[in-house]
């Protein structure tokens, strides 16, 4: 799917300070030698550790041109400040957030710390201004797309330094989802979010296929744990498009995907129109805790990596338009539960459900 860039000039909101709970290691920039500098990779960034203890600076911004909620009522707002798990996506409020990559600087004291930006949409700041459920709900939402996207735990026990920001919040160009941004913004039409979907440009088959020298049932001692498949593995004279040579253009496209809450579990419904009896034992569906991965020859082939950043999973996925908000609904979810999964073609109705 579709990104499109938006161009930054972030407005100091407040600062919060915490400190690393464990060892790590993340990517770290040297400050910008100007605020015009915009951030990404540069000679001077490299993986750096981070020890426990670490003191660690969160600049909270506002922009206007970062993606605002969907409209939400003060109940939907309410149950996902509580962190309420029984959220409908098609009702289900979530706050994007733009979050920069580490920088180094040093404290009062002349010691080493890390500053990181996380920014929202203007339209936010009234209310964390009034609200200090609400302020810590954004810091709360901070802290978890740091911890994902840099692997740094954060600690919760923090401070509020009397400063808007520590050092600069420079301006940046960042990469976002077009599906963020709600239907019929601008940025939405910009980067032609509803367009035709376009070829994946990595392999999909080869991930699935366990290899072929692993007896049934059994591991490889050296090799990474497989996913779950809870469908049984295409029948061994059906070649995947990996092992025919088939370009990765030529890929099926990938099923619609909505999801839902069943009870205490998630119910995803793949489309896939033309579904007949006989497609069903060349089908494979594995599972991950944050993965999905769908080959149906010839019709579908779908890979939802939940893992990935936003600006990557509706691309990598191939998947667009309500699909795509619908997979960046499911990754703000809980993991997949692959030891309960289960899954049912309905040939009739033209769908695959998984249960998870």
């Amino acid at each position: 799917m579709a990104t499109v860039k938006v161009d930054l000039a972030p407005t100091p909101g407040f600062c919060v300070k915490t400190t690393a709970l464990q060892d790590a290691v993340c990517t770290v920039s040297s400050p910008a030698p100007s605020p015009n500098t915009l951030d990404g990779p540069s000679a001077r960034s490299g993986p750096i550790s981070v020890p426990k203890g670490l003191k660690i600076f969160l600049n909270i911004a506002w922009d206007a041109n970062v993606p605002p909620p969907p409209p939400g009522s003060d109940e939907a707002i309410q149950r996902a400040m509580l962190g309420d798990d029984d959220l409908d996506p098609r009702t289900d409020y979530f706050v994007p957030v733009v979050v920069s990559e580490p920088r180094q600087v040093t404290d009062k004291a002349g010691k080493p710390s890390i500053v990181l930006d996380a920014i929202y949409n203007a339209s936010l700041k009234p209310r964390a201004s009034k609200e200090p459920a609400f302020k810590t709900f954004l810091i709360e939402l901070a802290f978890q797309r740091v911890e994902a996207q840099c692997g740094i735990l954060l600690a919760r026990q923090i401070g509020t330094p009397n400063i808007a920001a520590k050092g600069a919040i420079a301006p940046r160009a960042v990469a976002i989802p077009a599906a963020l941004f709600p239907e019929g913004h601008p940025s939405r039409a910009l980067a032609g979010a509803d367009e035709e979907q376009q070829p994946r440009k990595t392999k999909l088959i080869e991930e699935l296929d366990a290899p072929a020298s692993t007896p049934p049932g059994a591991a490889s001692p050296s090799a990474p744990k497989a996913p779950k498949g809870i469908l049984k593995p295409p029948a061994a004279s059906t070649p995947t498009a990996a092992e025919a040579g088939t370009p990765t253009a030529a890929l099926p496209p990938p099923p619609e995907l909505s999801w839902a809450k069943n009870g205490t579990g998630i119910q995803i419904t793949l489309r896939v129109p033309g579904l007949e009896r006989a497609h069903i034992p060349g089908a494979t569906l594995d599972l991950e805790p944050r993965r999905l991965a769908l080959a149906l020859p010839p019709l579908y082939a779908l890979d939802l990596d939940l893992d990935l950043p936003d600006a990557e999973l509706p691309r990598a996925a191939r998947l667009a338009g309500p699909s795509a908000r619908q997979a960046l609904l499911l990754k703000r979810h809980r993991a997949l539960d692959v030891d309960a999964a289960r899954a049912e073609w309905r040939v009739a109705e033209g769908v695959l459900v998984v249960h998870a």
